[in-house]
This record gives structure tokens, sequence and C-alpha cells, in this order.
């Protein structure tokens, strides 16, 4: 009996060395699997060169002739992309060149000046260029609330944008955002956490919450973030 409870402890050991060993050639296995090989830097010279078009609104042509040197040098100087204006189809047109090192240059240029087209300041819009985590969100007010016609559409607007715009300058710096309102299109430009709370309290006001308690909530939410930062 003890012979035989001796046999079936060791065949259990031997049972379990192998495991160990298939688990760590497994391991192995996907240590090599998880290495990379050097980028070729011949691939990176002879890459395809790739362009952009955002298409310029009627209402911002003349902005964005005025604003031309803002738009064109940091693309062009420190992103090393080129750019143009296409008069006749209207659309500013990017696209990389054989100095570009950065790979999302060309994606964050776009954003850039799709931002500058949507109404946002020059300012505020070339943050998109220095910082990764910004980007535009952009919703319609019927989306949130279907119903929304003549004068009851105008006073929701109203409520988004307060007496002497005092409500939208709540929200943009309580959540760090900048808000462009084009109608019945909101856009909001910010992080993810930030855009998410802007949205959430232009929604409140366009369901008919008081802006007491929009700001109210304003408070905690801009208490969090000063906090975090």
């Amino acid at each position: 009996m003890n012979n035989f409870i001796e046999e079936s402890i060791s065949s259990e050991e031997e049972e379990n060395s192998q495991e160990e060993i298939q688990f760590e050639n497994k391991s192995s296995e996907n240590e090599e699997i998880e290495e990379f090989t050097e980028i070729n830097k011949q691939k990176l010279e002879n890459k395809k060169i790739q362009y952009l078009k955002v298409n310029v609104p009627i209402h911002r042509i003349k902005s964005l002739k005025e604003n031309w040197d803002k738009i064109y040098t940091p693309i062009v100087e420190q992103n090393l992309l080129q750019i143009r204006y296409n008069t006749s189809k209207r659309d500013v047109e990017i696209r990389t060149s054989n100095y570009t090192k950065d790979i999302n240059a060309l994606q964050r240029s776009a954003d850039f000046v799709h931002a500058f087209c949507l109404g946002f300041e020059i300012e505020d819009a070339i943050a998109i260029l220095r910082l990764d985590n910004l980007f535009v969100d952009s919703f319609n007010i019927l989306e949130v609330k279907f119903s929304l016609k003549g004068d009851n559409l105008s006073r929701a607007i109203g409520r988004i944008v307060g007496q002497g715009g005092k409500t939208k300058y709540a929200i943009e710096n309580a959540t760090k955002t900048r808000i462009v309102m084009a109608g019945k299109m909101v856009h909001i430009l910010g992080t993810f956490n930030s855009v998410k709370y802007a949205r959430d309290a232009v929604c409140d006001l366009v369901l008919g919450t008081p802006p007491g308690k929009v700001y109210n909530k304003l408070r905690v939410i801009s208490s969090r973030l000063s906090e975090r930062f």
C-alpha cells in the first residue's frame, strides 16, 4: 500500500514538472513574439506621400484668409508639412513631405484646421498641435430633445449661452474646455473627461434643468479637476 502511494506521488510530481517545463516553453515563446525588430530607416525615407482635405464653410473663408499666416506657420515650420488652399473646391489641402518626421503630424494638422473652421479661436485650436489628448466633439441639440421647435429651440440655445455668454463661460472655465454654438450644433474642444463634463452640463440645460443646479455641479467638477492638476 505504501509503495502504491509513493508511486502515485512520484507520478504526480513528474506530471507537475512536465507542466512547468511546458509553461516555461510557452512563456519563452511569448517573450520571443513580443520582441519587435527595428524599423528600417530606408522605409521611412521612401514612404508614400499622404494628404488630407478639410472643407471650409463659406462663412469662415474670410477668417481663414485673415489668419492664414497663423495657420500656415506651425503646420509648415513645426510639423514639416505642406499646405495650400484650393479656391475652386474651398478645401485646405495638407500633405506630408520628405522632411516629415512625426507620423501623427498630418492628422493633428487636419484636426487643427477643422477646429478653426468650426469657429474656434486660432489660439484655442492651435493647442491640438501641442497636446495629444485634445479632440473636438460635435452634436446636435435635437439629438438631446427631439421635440424642440421654434421658440422652444431658441430658449434652449439661450439657456446654454446665458445672458452675455455667462453660462457658456462658466461651463468652459469649470470643465477647462472651449464651446462654440453654431445654430443647432454644439462643438466642444477639450480632453475626453472635460468634454464629457461639458456635454453633460449642456444637455442638462437643454432638458430644462435650472442654471443654479448646473452651477453647483460645475463647482464640484472644477474642484475635482483642480485636485488632479
